[in-house]
């Protein structure tokens, strides 16, 4: 729903002693951290945590390496713990693009059969979902959701595109460009009730939903823990909790490869896997700062104030004047429309990116959606409303001069 009502500026999280939640992490403070979204941020406890298990790595690799399945079982327990799911459901893989990988490499061979996804996907997995369906001969088709689609819409076109040819839907949970909720329960009912597999690309879920897999049916999720859970990089969960898990097996075999799922994701080689092994340092830290659930709130009031300064900004400098129209919108994250002439593809998006951060010092993301371009804003417990105050304010104006010389080359 668009949202009309002036918000008041949400008071700043702080740390215990009082002082700015900021300092709890490395970020540079010369830059604006407006993209948590996209690569995520590790608080320094974390990082102190994982720089102390690679010195333990390093003092005794042949002592490391045998014993390490036994601590990526435990830190999995953790890990699920906050996911509520079970650990014997859980494994754990590089990031989100993996997990799908795995899945890709586990369904059976389906001559002929075709994957459906939607034009809000995640680029990285709906080209693996590209790769298997040349590889059973098949073709990939694209649901068109409405931007403004609400549950019941979305859901519809998502299964408008199913008839007895599809063997597989690949739906995000949390959209990347457009950061919108899709229905993935909904669509989850009607695909066992088709038969058709489904895989959730929950990369953005863990950290901005409490319980994201709470009443889903699906063969197969997959998270990231290094966007909005502040692990360290390189860390996301692969849930499967149906027959298929069984046929899931690491990207890397190794010499668990024999043992059931998920044990035999617990050791691949000689991986560094201390980004996972230092996961719940991060999730733990939030927790015991903020908690969780304030943290979330505090995410969620912040985006929605920022998206509300800056789209006042592009209004009054004669850009685009409404809210964007998002039929589900997700916590934490917000769009803004940028002038006409911007991002109208993900590669001018891009650019943006590249620009924004070397002109104006502000890491921010530009996504396009069906020819627009669009402001992505992403909160954290880091970002103040200072942040999108100073974007409104000092940014928007050279953000309007690049559109109108965008303009003025076409």
């Amino acid at each position: 729903m668009t949202e009309t009502r002036a918000l008041a500026a949400p008071r700043p999280l702080l740390l215990a002693d009082g002082r700015d939640a900021a300092l709890a992490w490395t970020l540079d403070p010369g830059m604006r951290h407006l993209n948590h979204g996209s690569f995520g941020a590790v608080p320094r406890v974390a990082q102190e945590r994982q720089s102390a298990l690679r010195d333990e790595m390093e003092r005794a690799p042949v002592a490391w390496f045998p014993q390490l399945p036994g601590r990526i079982a435990v830190a999995r327990s953790a890990i699920a713990d906050h996911l509520r799911v079970r650990a014997r459901d859980l494994a754990l893989v590089p990031n989100a693009s993996a997990g799908a990988s795995v899945v890709y490499a586990a369904l059976s061979a389906r001559p002929g059969g075709d994957i459906v996804v939607t034009d809000h996907g995640y680029g990285a997995v709906t080209m693996g979902a590209e790769r298997l369906a040349r590889r059973w001969g098949g073709r990939v088709r694209t649901a068109h959701v409405p931007l403004d689609a609400d549950a019941r819409q979305a859901c519809t076109a998502v299964m408008s595109e199913v008839d007895e040819r599809v063997a597989l839907i690949v739906l995000d949970q949390i959209t990347s460009a457009t950061a919108r909720l899709m229905p993935v329960d909904q669509v989850g009912e009607e695909a066992a009730r088709h038969g058709i597999p489904l895989l959730v690309d929950g990369a953005h879920a863990p950290g901005l939903l409490p319980a994201p897999l709470e009443g889903l049916v699906c063969d197969a999720w997959v998270g990231n823990l290094h966007k909005w859970g502040c692990a360290p990089r390189g860390t996301a969960a692969l849930v499967a909790r149906g027959p298929l898990r069984e046929e899931l097996h690491p990207l890397i075999d190794s010499w668990s490869a024999a043992e059931p799922f998920p044990d035999r994701f617990d050791q691949q080689g000689t991986i560094d896997a201390t980004g996972c092994l230092a996961a719940p340092a991060a999730l733990d830290f939030v927790a015991r700062t903020w908690g969780w659930d304030t943290a979330r709130t505090y995410m969620d009031e912040l985006a929605r104030y920022g998206a509300q300064v800056v789209t006042a900004a592009f209004r009054a400098s004669g850009g685009p004047a409404e809210p964007v129209d998002v039929g589900m919108p997700v916590p934490g994250m917000r769009l803004v429309r940028l002038p006409d002439g911007l991002g109208t593809t993900r590669i001018e998006a891009d650019v943006l990116r590249d620009r924004a951060t070397e002109e104006l010092g502000v890491e921010a993301a530009f996504t396009s959606f069906g020819g627009t371009g669009y402001l992505r804003l992403s909160a954290h417990v880091y970002n103040t409303p200072d942040d999108y105050e100073y974007f409104a304010d000092a940014c928007v104006p050279v953000v309007e001069k690049w559109a109108q010389e965008a303009r003025s080359r076409r």
